[in-house]
């Protein structure tokens, strides 16, 4: 079996042009396709909160959720360096409530890194603190989910010429405090590209154009099977929405029709065990 993906590697891959396939998941049985597909990366990202469970934003999952399905991806998960986000408020008040949190991730959950969005002063200090402590962190920044009401909704991120500086300086800084890559969301190619370039680490895009190292998708985004909306950058690889509808319809009809269960899918009891059931039950009733 091949030796599993970790940090070193992914920088290998960079140096080399190879590109890095990144993807989410949630829970032991996607895990464990993501691994036998021989995906690099799995990030177990809070837009679990959407995806999994139903919010309309980040912002609603917790801690103790993300640690639960974390979890359950890492036992699943052998060959891919697993990522968990920090999520919404597990970080934004100070290093000690970051470094607790992102201790959890890597002792109860058995992660092997963790993720946080932006590039605030805290956000670096925080990077720098981790790293020493030898917790690999993941930067992410473009859009930041759980920035979402700050930015007014679901916007590209480093449009003007002003905002892609920005975004340049924030990922050097970023790189500087240690963090082992950077997810690039919902950025302009061109600005992707620049990054990446200026970079030592590698970049993961995500509606980010090609020029990146490697690439993102919801995974449930890529099957079609969280159909709530569609963003611009996913191309949908299948449509479990609609295979998976059609099984279950199918699956109705033979309950109704008592096609299922068939003879070969039941137990049976033999003649002989009817028998003695009948005397059993007969000599119960009499008495």
């Amino acid at each position: 079996m091949s030796k599993s993906i970790s940090t070193l590697t992914l920088q290998k891959y960079k140096e080399q042009g190879r590109k890095i396939v990144a993807l989410t998941a949630y829970d032991y049985s996607t895990a464990k396709i993501l691994d036998n597909a021989g995906v690099d990366l799995i990030l177990v990202g809070d837009s679990l909160a959407m995806v999994a469970l139903g919010h309309k934003t980040t912002h609603a999952v917790s801690m103790e959720e993300m640690l639960h399905h974390t979890k359950a991806v890492t036992r699943g998960a052998h060959h891919p360096l697993v990522v968990a986000d920090l999520p919404f408020m597990s970080y934004q008040v100070d290093v000690t409530q970051a470094i607790t949190n992102a201790g959890r991730f890597i002792k109860e959950a058995q992660a092997q890194a963790v993720k946080l969005e932006g590039a605030t002063e805290l956000n670096l200090e925080i990077v720098r603190r981790l790293v020493e402590m030898g917790i690999p962190v993941m930067g992410h920044l473009g859009f930041t989910p759980q920035s979402i009401h700050g930015f007014g909704g679901t916007r590209v991120q480093g449009r003007s010429a002003r905002d892609a500086a920005k975004l340049v300086k924030d990922s050097l800084a970023l790189e500087e405090a240690g963090v082992f890559s950077l997810v690039l969301e919902m950025v302009p190619d061109k600005v992707a590209s620049i990054i990446s370039s200026k970079l030592h680490i590698p970049t993961v895009g995500i509606g980010a154009g090609n020029g990146c190292d490697g690439q993102i998708l919801v995974t449930d985004d890529l099957l079609g099977k969280y159909t709530d909306f569609q963003p611009r950058f996913v191309r949908r690889y299948a449509n479990l929405d609609e295979v998976c509808m059609d099984a279950i319809k199918n699956y109705a009809e033979d309950v109704k029709s008592q096609q299922f269960p068939n003879e070969s899918e039941s137990f049976q009891f033999s003649e002989e065990e009817e028998a003695e059931l009948s005397k059993l039950l007969s000599s119960t009733s009499a008495v």
